[in-house]
């Protein structure tokens, strides 16, 4: 049964719309204004983030006032502690005919624009996944700004830096925030936009410019799904809309419904979901088009955090998660044990952590990581594990973002700007202890150590999983969890562990020589993504090229005019007081500690194994599952709130997912399944990763230390190993299927085509028409207007003028007998005339 809820909501809540808004307008403001501040301009970034992040904390605090309201029945001013003290009752209890609580989205729209009696708006659609959005997204902005200010200090492009990065934040948000898909594309493409700025920030660099290309195009081709998706959703839910909602099919509320309501043609969810996945697929780095993400390392490393922790990557996540009923009667999930999404996602987690193995750029390990981790993701929500997925967003987040600032930290302050762990790092958990233990506690949350935040996330997914049926899928999980704790002992140990090496080892700290370090290795790095696997046969010296360069973050400064602006702004204490190998300075090192602190503790925001009290985050995220009245489910007018009057569902009835609701109810969410906490099945996951670590830890002593044995150089002896080996330092030769197939065999002929059509057809045509017009006029001239006006007409008569006046003159002679003799004459001349004519 529902019980009824009061639906009203807060300031904060009702004004969630300035979320997105603070930003955009900082961007504004630091463009406009900001060489001529202070702080050139980053001031006014990590304000409008701190100021969004408030406005966020505040639309959390109502929110959870809303629910425990809803659940509890307490006053709402209380309802913070209250929620802490715990309300434990799960929001798909109606699958056991308990009573369960619909807690009404806050959903605004206004008109943006209209065509053809058509409207287009913009709102905010407020529920607990937003909201779960919104704090991470401003949370991770405001220390990756704060990390920012020291790390690219001296940057020549420092203003636009902030810039770009508070712009993107804020398109994150904006899709966070969308009411409809038209608001949810806006964002999609601004983030598209401003990673394209962000990856290209130095530009000058070959290597960088082409990677933000790569990424642009890459991406652009997903987005075309993105496209086709809402076009296929929005004729298909348009009617339902209508008559249903009063609104139209693009609001995603009236989507999900219509979804849901059994009236929905099941072909034109399949192709819609598919279209849609396209999407994520390129925005979320999944196989095939996951090739740009490691790539986009060329950006600086703060940009690298953000954009693999809380945005761009993880937009396609949320898009399946916010839209989750079209996926889920789309493509069957509940009840098959396989679909395209878990499929997808599957793959994308596996060949990723393999890939992990061969980098020597400590950012690309972390890249490689990202893409596994969203394949994970996306497998637990093709398997039906909604809450279990978004979860993992939320611990995912705080644990990859620390990594990449330790990764930033090191290289910053511990190998010189180099992200090369085999050249330039090994044994700086001396020289960096507190980076280095921020690194170890968001490395064990990220390969699932017991209690950590990754450990409740990963393993609720894999259990849902099996739970649900998908077995294949449950075993490919744990095979992921050993391959992440192998591969992140890997990059540990290369770089905390075993003999310094390179700048670890004080070797060329001079600008002189780590310039020309740098650029030796950008030539490598270029050549790498230009020729993209011609180095199959060179062994480690074909891995060195691909795993080291990304251009060293653009060697964490741009390696041309702003490394030298750095090191002289930035990097004083670098090469004066300290030599060698340093701890970072504190703003560097607080945003660090406050993530490491949290990729402790946010896991026990779901961690079913100590009871209801700690399932919070399903509490406050998951909507209900049970049909809920569309009367003014959406109301019309401008900027109004909705308000979801709730009704019973009729005895026994089924919860949504299963059957259609009943006329004049709607289900906007399916009925999905939270498998008990079972500790055998956490102690097995546990056993794996801890052998992971003991295994790879030991093969890296082996492999990577100073004494000589036979399993050093075995790629080079062996040739299956070496095949192997080459096979993924060369990325699968996706890169040279996508080059010489899709660009050469495809794209290029297409282009020289369209290129040939341009110049012969269209400009061929033009010039045509312009050789035309110039001859006709040339015709014209010489015809026309030399020939007949002004040759017979104005010169013509003007000499017949001058001729009879030549001929008359001699009759103006002056003589008087000569006028006599011709008046006489012309007198009997008249006269004979006269006698004729009267004869």
């Amino acid at each position: 049964m529902l019980a009824h809820v009061n639906d009203s909501a807060g300031w904060f809540l009702e004004h969630a719309w300035l979320i997105p808004v603070v930003p955009v307008i900082g961007f504004v403001v630091i463009i406009l204004f900001g060489k001529r501040m202070p702080m050139k301009g980053s001031e006014v970034g990590i304000a409008s983030m701190v100021g969004a992040l408030v406005l966020s904390i505040g639309t959390a605090y109502q929110w959870i006032q809303r629910v425990d309201a809803a659940h509890g029945g307490h006053d709402e001013g209380s309802a913070i502690a209250r929620g802490i003290a715990g309300f434990g009752r799960s929001l798909s209890a109606a699958a056991s005919g308990e009573e369960s609580t619909y807690v009404a989205p806050v959903i605004k729209s206004w008109t943006w624009w209209q065509s053809g009696g058509l409207e287009f708006g913009l709102g905010q659609h407020i529920d607990g996944l937003a909201v779960m959005m919104l704090i991470l997204v401003a949370f991770i902005s405001v220390l990756v700004q704060i990390f920012s200010l020291e790390y690219v200090r001296g940057d020549r492009r420092y203003t636009h830096f902030f810039a770009a990065l508070t712009l993107f934040s804020g398109g994150m948000l904006t899709m966070v925030l969308a009411e409809n898909m038209v608001q949810l594309i806006l964002g999609w493409e601004l983030m598209g936009l401003c990673s394209f700025m962000l990856i290209g920030h130095w530009w000058e660099d070959k290597a960088n410019s082409r990677a933000a290309l790569k990424a642009f195009f890459t991406v652009r081709v997903g987005d075309v799904g993105l496209l086709v998706g809402t076009a296929i959703v929005f004729f298909g839910a348009n009617a339902f809309a209508v008559d249903n909602f009063g609104s139209n099919g693009f609001s995603i509320q009236a989507i999900n419904a219509w979804a849901m309501s059994g009236e929905a043609s099941h072909d034109v969810l399949l192709w819609g979901s598919v279209a849609l996945f396209i999407a994520c697929i390129g925005k979320s780095g999944q196989f095939p088009l996951h090739t740009w993400l490691p790539d986009a390392m060329a950006g600086p490393t703060p940009v690298s955090s953000l954009l693999h922790s809380s945005t761009m990557v993880v937009a396609g996540v949320f898009l399946v998660a916010r839209v989750y009923p079209v996926f889920w009667e789309g493509l069957s999930i509940p009840g098959s044990s396989v679909n395209f999404i878990v499929l997808i996602g599957g793959i994308t987690t596996l060949i990723a952590a393999f890939l992990a193995f061969v980098q020597n750029d400590i950012k690309k390990v972390l890249a490689y990581s990202t893409v596994s981790q969203l394949g994970l993701m996306m497998m637990g929500l093709g398997a039906g594990a909604w809450i279990a997925a978004v979860f993992h967003i939320f611990t995912h987040a705080f644990f990859k973002c620390c990594l990449f600032l330790c990764a930033g930290s090191v290289a910053h302050s511990g190998s010189h700007h180099s992200f090369d762990m085999k050249k330039d790092m090994g044994g700086l958990r001396k020289a960096m202890p507190v980076t280095f233990a921020c690194w170890m506690i968001a490395t064990a949350a990220l390969t699932g150590f017991p209690f950590l935040a990754g450990f409740w996330s990963k393993d609720e997914i894999i259990a849902t999983v099996g739970k649900n049926g998908y077995d294949v899928f449950f075993y490919l999980g744990f095979v992921s969890a050993f391959l992440t704790a192998a591969y992140m002992t890997r990059a540990t140990y290369l770089t905390f562990f075993g003999t310094p090496r390179g700048a670890a080892a004080g070797e060329h700290h001079g600008d002189e020589h780590g310039e020309e370090h740098e650029q030796a290795d950008d030539e490598a790095h270029v050549d790498a993504l230009v020729h993209a696997g011609a180095h199959a046969t060179a062994g480690h010296d074909a891995h060195d090229a691909h795993g080291h360069a990304l251009a060293h973050d653009a060697h964490g400064h741009d390696a041309h005019d702003a490394h030298d602006a750095h090191d002289a702004h930035g990097h004083d204490d670098h090469h004066g007081a300290h030599h060698g190998p340093h701890e970072s300075g504190k703003l560097l090192l607080v945003p660090i500690c406050i993530l490491a602190f949290l990729s402790i503790v946010a896991g026990f925001l779901q961690a079913p194994a100590f009871g209801e009290s700690f399932e919070k985050l399903k509490l406050w995220v998951e909507p209900t599952t049970a049909p809920i009245a569309t009367d003014d489910l959406l109301v019309g007018g401008f900027g109004q709130s909705v308000a979801v009057a709730p009704r019973a569902a009729a005895e026994g009835e089924k919860v949504c997912g299963y059957v259609a609701p009943s006329p004049g109810q709607a289900c906007i969410f399916p009925a999905v399944t939270h498998p008990p906490f079972s500790w055998a099945k956490a102690g097995v996951a546990t056993i794996i990763v801890f052998a992971a670590y003991a295994i790879s830890f030991a093969l890296c002593s082996l492999v990577y230390g100073t004494r000589r044995n036979k399993l050093q150089g075995l790629t080079g002896r062996n040739k299956l190993l070496g095949a192997g080996h080459r096979f993924l330092v060369n990325k699968y030769y996706l890169d040279d299927l996508y080059e010489k197939v899709v660009v050469r065999a495809v794209a290029y002929p297409i282009s020289q085509a369209a290129y040939w059509i341009n110049q012969r057809v269209l400009d061929g045509t033009v010039d045509a028409v312009g050789k035309g017009g110039r001859r006709t006029g040339e015709w014209i001239y010489r015809y026309v207007d030399q020939g007949a006006i002004d040759g017979l007409a104005v010169n013509g008569s003007g000499k017949a003028a001058s001729g009879t006046g030549g001929a008359l003159r001699p009759l103006q002679s002056g003589k008087v007998n000569q006028y006599g003799a011709l008046l006489f004459g012309a007198a009997a001349l008249g006269a004979l005339v006269l006698v004729i004519v009267n004869i």
